[in-house]
C-alpha cells in the first residue's frame, strides 16, 4: 500500500537503540510483539522484515509526525460546545496545529509558561493516507489510512485572551498522538474516555459528533490539501478540566488503545 487501503492492523512507530522504525503490532494485550516494517508505510508500503520484538522492549513513539499540519475541530460536540458556555457554530470551526505540538506515548506534556489554565480534550484522529482535495463524502475511506488517539491540549485563558488559537492549540506538546495507528476502524458509535490520574473525566462516544468523521474529512478536504501523514483532530466530548503539573492524563479509545501522558512544568 501506498496511499491506499490498508487490510487491518496496527501501524506503530518506535525506536530500540537508534533511529525510529515503523512496525506492526499482533499479538495479545501483554504478550504483543513488532514486526520491523521496511521503510515509511505511508509512501512505501506494509513490508514487514524478518526482524521482531517484543512490544514491552522498545519505546513507542508518536505514530506520526505530520510532514503537514494537524487540523482541529472545535465544538463537534454539543455537550462540550455547552460546558464552555459556546454556541454549536453553524460551520466547522477548524484551527492548525503545527507539526511541532505532537509527542508521543508517556512524553511529557509541557505546560508553556504564558499559561495557569491548560485543558485536557481526549478526542479520535484521523489520518490520511494520499495527498487529496476536494473529496466527496462517498471516497473519504479512499484517503484515510488509520486512526489513533489524541488529546487536544488548550490554554484556555490564552484562548480567551487571544483573536485567534495558534498559541492556545499549538504551543509545543499540545498534541499527544498514539499509541499506534489502527487501519480499519468502525468509527460511528466508538467510547472515547479521558481519565485524570486514574480518574474517569470524559465518557462519550462517536455518536454524539455533530459531524461525523466522513463528514469532517470531505469538509477539511474542501479547505486544504491534505497529504500523506496529516491528521484531522475530530474533536472532544463534556468533560473537560485543567491539568496541573504531576498529573497524568489518559486517553481510551475503543479498538484502538490508551495514550497516557504525564504532566510536567519548566
Amino acid at each position: 500500500m501506498a496511499g491506499g487501503r490498508l487490510e487491518r492492523m496496527r501501524i506503530a512507530r518506535f525506536v530500540v537503540d537508534s533511529d525510529p522504525l515503523y512496525g506492526v503490532v499482533e499479538g495479545e494485550p501483554g504478550s504483543e510483539e513488532i514486526t520491523v516494517i521496511n521503510g515509511d508505510p505511508f509512501f512505501n508500503g506494509v513490508v514487514p522484515t524478518h526482524v521482531k520484538h517484543k512490544l514491552e522492549d522498545v519505546r513507542l513513539l508518536a505514530p506520526i509526525i505530520p510532514r503537514s499540519k494537524v487540523i482541529g475541530v472545535g465544538r463537534n460536540f454539543a455537550e462540550h460546545a455547552a460546558e464552555l458556555g459556546n454556541e454549536v457554530p453553524q460551520q466547522p470551526l477548524l484551527f492548525l496545529k503545527p507539526n511541532t505540538s505532537v509527542i508521543g506515548p508517556n512524553d511529557p506534556i509541557i505546560l508553556p509558561e504564558f499559561s495557569e489554565e491548560v485543558s485536557f480534550e481526549a478526542e479520535l484522529c484521523v489520518v490520511i493516507g494520499r495527498i487529496c482535495k476536494d473529496v466527496p463524502e462517498d471516497r473519504v475511506d479512499d484517503v484515510i489510512f488509520g486512526y489513533t488517539c489524541g488529546n487536544d491540549l488548550t490554554a484556555r485563558d490564552v484562548q480567551k485572551t487571544d483573536l485567534q488559537w495558534a498559541r492556545a492549540k499549538g504551543f509545543d506538546t499540545s498534541a499527544p498522538l498514539g499509541p499506534w495507528i489502527e487501519t480499519e476502524l468502525d468509527h460511528e458509535d466508538l467510547s472515547i474516555q479521558g481519565r485524570l490520574n486514574g480518574e474517569l473525566r470524559q465518557d462519550g462516544s462517536t455518536n454524539q459528533m455533530i459531524r461525523g468523521v466522513r463528514e469532517l474529512v470531505s469538509i477539511v478536504s474542501h479547505a486544504f490539501t491534505l497529504l500523506p501523514g496529516d491528521v484531522i483532530m475530530t474533536g472532544t466530548p463534556a468533560g473537560v478540566g485543567l491539568v496541573s503539573e504531576g498529573d497524568r492524563f489518559e486517553v481510551e479509545i475503543e479498538g484502538i488503545g490508551r495514550l497516557s501522558n504525564p504532566v510536567v512544568r519548566r
